[in-house]
């Protein structure tokens, strides 16, 4: 099967997080070595429905054919939470529209981004005119724009309350975060989460399964109930991409039973 979402119009797939406070999903360049249909049963195998596009499953264009795609995801039972990454280089109309015709086409109501600091007063104007939100990710030490999440907060902190952050857990402890904190400080402007784990804070080639690293999931979750967020905490595994579903599995069932411990069933 190629690239295309397909599948059953009435399949709905279960939940296994429905009664937990943190809504756990799945960013699909984890599967970017798969098409669509090895992607939908993943997403079936891990009973998870939240599910953040990246544009190899949904490409931007042609844009005529957006919605169609947009629409097999949800026919297969997904929540189509959030598009992206998506990088903003130009500081031009012609250059920023398309993204948000995209997302306009699918219905997603996010897009994760990786703007430079000179484009985003021309991203304000469209988060305005499309009623779109955006979620800047921080990409860690090799960032030349915003390293850390910190980074964005302060960007961001004066505009238009849809302009937010994408925080990337795995970059943000590379960077020198304190990720509690830095939940802690986003406050409402969090509206994605990328989780990751890493062995070593100072290596980006040191990422593990969730669970097996030094990322504090519980006081990240602790802080997350905390502050009544909404939004998801979508796994970003970027190892082993010709199998990664061994660590995929391994990492939802840590963070399931990191929630379980904390008396959330």
């Amino acid at each position: 099967m190629g690239s295309e979402a397909q599948a059953p119009a009435t399949l709905k797939p279960p939940s296994a997080d429905a009664s937990l406070p943190i809504r756990l999903g799945i960013a699909s360049y984890t599967f970017r070595k798969f098409d669509s249909a090895h992607l939908i049963d993943f997403m079936h195998e891990l009973k998870t429905p939240f599910l953040n596009l990246k544009d190899m499953h949904l490409p931007m264009t042609p844009l005529d054919q957006v919605a169609t795609q947009a629409a097999a995801y949800r026919a297969a039972g997904f929540q189509l939470t959030a598009a992206g990454n998506i990088t903003f280089t130009k500081d031009t109309d012609e250059d920023v529209r398309p993204a948000f015709e995209y997302v306009k086409a699918a219905g997603i109501p996010i897009i994760v981004c990786a703007p430079t600091h000179e484009i985003l007063p021309r991203l304000e104007k469209f988060v305005k005119e499309y009623n779109v939100k955006l979620a800047i990710h921080n990409h860690g030490t090799e960032d030349k724009n915003f390293p850390s999440p910190f980074d964005v907060l302060a960007a961001v902190k004066n505009m238009d309350p849809r302009i937010g952050l994408c925080m990337d857990l795995g970059h943000s402890l590379r960077a020198g975060a304190d990720v509690v904190a830095a939940v802690r400080a986003a406050g409402p402007r969090l509206y994605d989460l990328h989780i990751k784990d890493l062995a070593d804070v100072s290596s980006r080639e040191s990422q593990v399964a969730v669970g097996e690293g030094v990322m504090p999931v519980r006081g990240i979750f602790e802080e997350l109930i905390k502050i009544k967020y909404a939004g998801n905490v979508d796994l970003e595994y970027e190892i082993k991409e010709n199998d990664p579903m061994p660590g995929v599995v391994e990492s939802f069932a840590y963070m399931r039973g990191v929630l379980a411990g904390m008396g959330y069933k």
